[in-house]
C-alpha cells in the first residue's frame, strides 16, 4: 500500500531562513497547494492523509470538508506548526474532530521532531508517524530505528520510508532533487522490500517559491515547485497506479496490521 500525505499548515518556513511572512500569506499559500494536492488526487481517485494543524484547518473550513467529503483522512500536525506544547496533542485531537466531525486516529510531529511516545498514548492516538529513520544533518539521526511499523507505548509507530540497506530517504527533499527516474527506482526497491510505502509533502512545494527575495530558500528547497511540482507529482502517481501499486490511508492501513 502507498501511504501518500501531505503535511497541511501555516507556510511558517521563510522564517527558518530569516524572511519575513505575513499570516495571510502563510494560509494562502499553503490553501493554494492543498488545492492544487487534491485536484491531483481527484483525477487518479486515491486517497490520502492530511496532517493538518489546527491553526490550518481553522482557516480552511471549505477544504477540510473536501478532504473529509472525498474519504481522504484528517490526522494531528499540532496545534501550531512552529510551537509545540505536550498538552497540543490533546487538544489539537479533540478540536481537529471539531472542525471535520471524523474522529482523529493519527499524529504527525511539525518537522518530523522527537514527541514523548507516553504523551502521544495519554492523547489517544492510534498511531504516530514522526519519525524519519536516516540521518540528515542538523536535523535526524535515527539510524538506530527501525525502518518499518513497530509498536512503542502501546502506539503503532510507522516511519517515513526509507530506501533498504542505506536507508536513503524518500521524502520531499528527495524528490525535488533526484532524477524522477532515480526516485521511482528507490521507491520501488523500498516497495518491493517492505510491501508499503509512507511519503510525505507539504502543500506549498506546489506553489512557485523561486523568489529568494521573498522566501530565502537554497536551490535544493526551491528546485521543482510549483508546476513542476504538480507534474513531477502527476507522473509519480500515474507510475505506481501503473504498477498496480494500491493506495490508502494510514487508517486503512493499520487495519490491515
Amino acid at each position: 500500500m502507498v501511504l501518500l500525505s501531505f503535511d497541511i499548515e501555516e507556510f511558517d518556513m521563510p522564517f527558518e531562513y530569516g524572511k519575513e511572512i505575513s499570516f495571510s500569506d502563510q494560509i494562502a499559500i499553503s490553501r493554494a497547494g492543498t488545492i492544487a494536492i487534491l485536484n491531483l488526487l481527484d483525477k487518479y481517485e486515491v486517497k490520502a492523509t492530511f496532517f493538518c494543524t489546527v491553526t490550518f484547518a481553522e482557516n480552511i473550513p471549505d477544504l477540510i470538508k473536501r478532504i473529509t467529503d472525498s474519504c481522504h483522512e484528517l490526522a494531528s500536525h499540532g496545534y501550531y506548526h512552529s510551537d509545540f506544547k505536550p498538552e497540543h496533542l490533546l487538544q489539537s485531537k479533540i478540536k481537529l474532530e471539531e472542525l471535520s466531525g471524523k474522529e482523529i486516529l493519527g499524529y504527525r510531529m511539525a518537522r518530523m521532531m522527537p514527541v514523548d511516545e507516553k504523551e502521544v498514548a495519554k492523547a489517544g492516538y492510534a498511531y504516530n508517524t514522526s519519525i524519519n529513520p536516516t540521518y540528515l544533518p542538523g536535523r535526524y539521526n535515527n539510524f538506530n530505528v527501525s525502518r518499518t511499523f513497530f509498536k512503542k507505548e502501546n502506539v503503532l509507530q510507522i516511519p517515513a520510508s526509507v530506501s533498504p540497506l542505506v536507508r536513503f530517504p524518500l521524502f520531499w527533499l528527495s524528490f525535488h532533487n533526484l532524477p524522477l527516474v532515480a526516485y521511482k527506482a528507490l521507491a520501488s526497491w523500498t516497495y518491493k522490500k517492505d510491501h508499503y510505502l509512507n511519503i510525505y509533502f507539504h502543500p506549498w512545494e506546489f506553489t512557485d517559491l523561486d523568489n529568494f527575495e521573498r522566501f530565502g530558500f537554497p536551490g535544493y528547497v526551491r528546485k521543482n515547485t510549483g508546476d513542476k511540482m504538480i507534474q513531477r507529482m502527476d507522473k509519480l502517481i500515474s507510475w505506481m497506479k501503473s504498477k498496480k501499486y494500491p493506495f490508502g490511508t494510514f487508517r486503512d492501513f493499520i487495519k490491515t496490521i
